[in-house]
Order: C-alpha cells, then sequence, then structure tokens
C-alpha cells in the first residue's frame, strides 16, 4: 500500500445515481488534493422520458475526471444503469476495467457496439477476488440481487476501508448464484469499516425483498394449470427468473422460445459461465409459431412497454411469428418502474382488448420480488459491518435522505447525503463535504452525445408544445418582394371556422406587411429580414392560437 503523508485524504465523488435512480457513477480518490488516485465504481446510463423528446439514453457528465489519474474503473454488476454508458464514456476517462465474468461478457458486447473492443483493457475478476490497484486494495464481496454475478466491493485504503454495497438483496434461496457472503461482511465489520456506501432504493418499504425461490414456487404453480399459449414478460437481465419460468415451463409440458433481442443476449452471457446449461434448447419464434398451443412459452421482453419490444409488437399485432388472443395468457413477471404506468398500462389494455388474459404482481403477488434492500435489510446490513460513517446512494432526494434518518436510528455515528458532484471527505477527520465539481447529465441524441441544455433538445421542446411555421419567398436585388409568400405550419391547428390555410394566409399578409416595413440596407442584411418576419408572426400566432411558434424564414434572392 501506498505510504501514507499528512496531507493524505480518501474521498467519495458522486457523479451520478445520487439525485436519481440510475446512471451511475462514483469515484473515490487518495492522496493529497493535487495528486490523488483514482478508481471509479460504476459508468452506468438512465432513459430518456417525455420531457427528453427523442432522447433514450441519458449518461452522467464525466469532465472532473477528464485527464485525473484514474487507476481503473471497476464494475459491480451488469445492470445497464451500472454498464450501460461504458460505450460512450470510456473514450474520455480511458482506464482498464475490472468485472467478474459474466459482468464482463456483456461489457465486452457493449464496446463491440461502439467499435471500442481492441481499445480497451478489460480484466476478469473471479468472484470473491481481489484487486490492487495503487492504495486501493479491492475485495469483490458475492452478494444477491436480480441479476447473476452482483458483487459489492471491500475497498481498502491506508485510511480505512470502504465498503461500497453495489445494488443488493438479502435472498437466502436465489435460485442462480451464492448467497450473501455474511461471513466476509462480518468479518470486514469486526475489522473496522470506515463508511459504507448504500443502496436506498427501496428504504421507504418495510420488511424484505422476497426470494427468488419463492417467486419460482409461485410461477410454476401458476404455468400449470394454464391452457393456450402462455407468454411471461420479465427483466431480461434477471437470470434467475428466467431460470424460474423455463422450468415452470418444462414442468408444465412446455417448450421455451426466446423473444427479444435482450433475451438472447443474456442467456448466452448465462451459458457462457455456466447458467442455463441443463435446460432443453430453446424453439426459435419461426419453429414456436407451428408448436401445439397448450405446449409453448414465449418468454419475452418489453414487460416495461418499450414500444420496440416483443411484448408490445405482440399487442399491437405486428410480431412476424408470435400471435395472442382469446384463451392466451400474459404473465408480467415484474415490477411497474416510475415512470413507466402509461406505457404499461397502454400495452396491457391491448392485450386484454386481444382476449388475453393477464396476470400482475397486484393480482399474483409471488410473481414478482424486487432486488433491493428493505427496511429490515438495511438494518440487518448495518448490523453485520457496523460503519462509522454511513453514505446513501442510489435513490431520489428522498431516499437518501430516509436511509440517513434509519442509519442514525442504528446508531451509525455519522451520516452524509450527497448530491452528485459533492466530494465528500471520509478521512481523515469527520466525514464532510469539502467540494463541488462540475457534474450533470449528458443526453445521446441522433447517436450524438450532447450537452443536456443543448440547442437542439430546446428547440425540439419548443416546436412539440408551440409548432413550427416555415416562411418563404424571394426578393430581387433592391430587396423587394418578386414571389408570393408561402407560409406552411406544421404541429398547429385550424377550425371548422378558421381553416388552417386561411389562418396561413393572414400570416403571410403579415409576413409581407413586416418586410415594407423595412428601409435601405435593412433589405439588404438576410438576419434582419428574417427576424422581422419572425416577430411578426409570433405576435400574430399569440393572438391567433396562445403560443409563439418557430419562424422559419428561407429567402431566395434573384
Amino acid at each position: 500500500m501506498t505510504k501514507k503523508t499528512q496531507n493524505d485524504e480518501l474521498v467519495f465523488l458522486p457523479l451520478g445515481g445520487s439525485n436519481e435512480v440510475g446512471m451511475n457513477l462514483n469515484a473515490y480518490g487518495f492522496g493529497p488534493a493535487h495528486d490523488r488516485k483514482w478508481i471509479i465504481v460504476d459508468v452506468g446510463v438512465t432513459f430518456g422520458d417525455p420531457s427528453t423528446p427523442g432522447v433514450d439514453v441519458i449518461v452522467p457528465d464525466p469532465t472532473f475526471l477528464e485527464g485525473e489519474n484514474i487507476l481503473g474503473i471497476v464494475l459491480t454488476h451488469a445492470h445497464e444503469d451500472h454498464i450501460g454508458a461504458l460505450g460512450w464514456l470510456w473514450p474520455r476517462i480511458k482506464a482498464p476495467l475490472y468485472a467478474t465474468p459474466f459482468t464482463a461478457y456483456l461489457i465486452r458486447e457493449k464496446l463491440r457496439d461502439a467499435n471500442i473492443l481492441d481499445d480497451v483493457e478489460l480484466n476478469e475478476i473471479p468472484l470473491g477476488g481481489d484487486l490492487n490497484l495503487g492504495p486501493f486494495d479491492v475485495t469483490f464481496v458475492t452478494i444477491t440481487h436480480s441479476i447473476a454475478e452482483p458483487n459489492g466491493l471491500a475497498i481498502k485504503t491506508p485510511l480505512g476501508t470502504v465498503l461500497h454495497t453495489g445494488d443488493w438483496k438479502i435472498d437466502n434461496d436465489p435460485v442462480v448464484g451464492e448467497r450473501t457472503d455474511v461471513e466476509t461482511i462480518q468479518r470486514l465489520g469486526d475489522e473496522g469499516v470506515l463508511a459504507m456506501v448504500c443502496d436506498s432504493t427501496n428504504v421507504f418499504v418495510d420488511g424484505v425483498a422476497g426470494s427468488e425461490g419463492d417467486v419460482k414456487v409461485a410461477l410454476a404453480a401458476l404455468i400449470k394449470d394454464l391452457k393456450g399459449r402462455v407468454a411471461v414478460g420479465c427483466f431480461a437481465s434477471n437470470v434467475a427468473r428466467m431460470d424460474s419460468v423455463i422450468r415452470a415451463a418444462e414442468a408444465a409440458g412446455r417448450r421455451v422460445a426466446l423473444a427479444g433481442r435482450s433475451m438472447h443476449r443474456i442467456t448466452a452471457a448465462a451459458k457462457s459461465v455456466g447458467m442455463l446449461s441443463d435446460v432443453k434448447p430453446f424453439l426459435s419464434e419461426q419453429e414456436a409459431r407451428v408448436w401445439p398451443e397448450d405446449e409453448i412459452l414465449y418468454l419475452c421482453t418489453g414487460s416495461q412497454g418499450e414500444v420496440r419490444a416483443a411484448l408490445s409488437r405482440v399487442a399491437e399485432g405486428t410480431h412476424p411469428f408470435i400471435k395472442l388472443g382469446k384463451g392466451d395468457h400474459c404473465i408480467f413477471s415484474s415490477r411497474v418502474i416510475p415512470g413507466n404506468e402509461l406505457s404499461i398500462g397502454r400495452l396491457q389494455d391491448k392485450m386484454a382488448d386481444r382476449g388475453v388474459r393477464l396476470y400482475t404482481e397486484k393480482d399474483h403477488p409471488g410473481i414478482h420480488v424486487s432486488g433491493h434492500p428493505c427496511r429490515d435489510e438495511l438494518r440487518q446490513m448495518y448490523n453485520w459491518a457496523r460503519p462509522r460513517i454511513a453514505v446513501p446512494t442510489h435513490g431520489m432526494r428522498r431516499h437518501l435522505m430516509e436511509h440517513a434518518n434509519l442509519a442514525k436510528d442504528m446508531q451509525v455515528p455519522e451520516t452524509v447525503t450527497p448530491r452528485n458532484g459533492d466530494m465528500v471527505r471520509l478521512a481523515p477527520g469527520p466525514a464532510a463535504i469539502i467540494d463541488e465539481v462540475p457534474s450533470g447529465r449528458l443526453f445521446v441524441d441522433g447517436g450524438m452525445l450532447v450537452e443536456e441544455a443543448g440547442e437542439a433538445l430546446r428547440e425540439r421542446k419548443h416546436a412539440a408544445s408551440n409548432g413550427v411555421l416555415v416562411v418563404s419567398f424571394a426578393m430581387d436585388k433592391r430587396g423587394k418582394i418578386v414571389s408570393d409568400i408561402d407560409v406552411r405550419g406544421i404541429g398547429l391547428p385550424g377550425d371548422a371556422d378558421r381553416p388552417l390555410g386561411d389562418i396561413l394566409d393572414d400570416l403571410a399578409e403579415r409576413a409581407e406587411q413586416a418586410v415594407r416595413k423595412l428601409k435601405g440596407e435593412a433589405l439588404d442584411d438576410e438576419m434582419v429580414v428574417e427576424q422581422a418576419v419572425s416577430r411578426a408572426l409570433k405576435k400574430a400566432s399569440q393572438q391567433v392560437w396562445d403560443r409563439r411558434p418557430i419562424v422559419e424564414t428561407v429567402i431566395l434572392r434573384l
């Protein structure tokens, strides 16, 4: 380990995940402020919503870390909010990657898609393995979660040990993978844990999350009595859930067909590390189309209502091979992620219109459990680790504050609840926020990485709510209009009393009047002419529609 100097500090820096669920990017720094060495834990994405039209993926802004001495990027598990931004951000924070085999398999796919696989050093670490990165000695701690090979990280430094839990729960019957390594966590607690950076997602939920073993029993009981075709929607990354569905299908005399790219990708990753090795070969969607109705089960992507996923295409009737109707069944073995209520509702309504019977966790609570710790599990983790400092992460602001209150109830001496960009000194001395660094979000827009406050998205939002007017006409060298003025409206209404065409004709007259008011050199400056037309049409539009559309003026000089 690096010899400690008087100026050494151990700091924690969240750049994603401490203001919202998702988009994890955390950094730990050690050394004097002018010469810190860093490791990064997770580089994840979150997803766009109606407030970001055209933006599907959002990543954390790594500007502060660019040019810093980054010793390595350590990945806790393979969910998108922990590895999904690697393809976009690795070129800006170049450092070796470290992950366990299942996670490494999926990371390779992402790097290959980004055409940077050959540029990246990706190191596989065995489950429970150790890693030395300068002043950081990292031990991978086996935990349970809703994906294969989830890991906590015990990060040992000369100033103390940080337990970074990653995403976790306590599950004594996880179906796939090992139980949480309680012995190691307790040993860390006995040795002394300086700080625990811990998942806050379910802090408002009493009790425990529940076991995948119980879900396995519930799914088997439900599926065995169903007649007709059966489709099951679940998160493709949950290999344990996939395993339970597959075995329930086989016990009921059904063969399984995978529907959706993610199902095939995760299955390949699972088989690469020895999971799903003893199940029957999957049918292709084409083969399943002619299979007897009572002997087929479709394991599908799209449980959150994603428009291009398999379940949505089935509900729309546009899937080329899978057709569900009266007498068939669709099981949603998943929870509703906040923000997806409308899309899931529309999907389920369309399924119901086709006569498909639906099963959800609301009417069949046993068919899904969360992958995150509820309050009793959080208490248990604090009893095992006994940290001096609690640092809640991975949640909205209200989650972090409630988690801090729970930690205080558990007699944790210190708590700190940073926002993204807050640099937290963990040692020496009391935990405190000592600096604020540049942070924020970057949008993947049209295949490009752009700033959150970029002009393109602002204009798109403005156009979506206010519409667009396109004005075109010709002018001669003297500034005289020598053609009709054509005004076209996009996203703007008319009605029986005043058709849109009549409104646009009136706006053309307003545009002509605005140009005629200009004199002399102003007529030679196209920007001045465009601004005059824009002001006139926005003012007129305010009177007509009570909104100010984008006005795009095209002038042809003759």
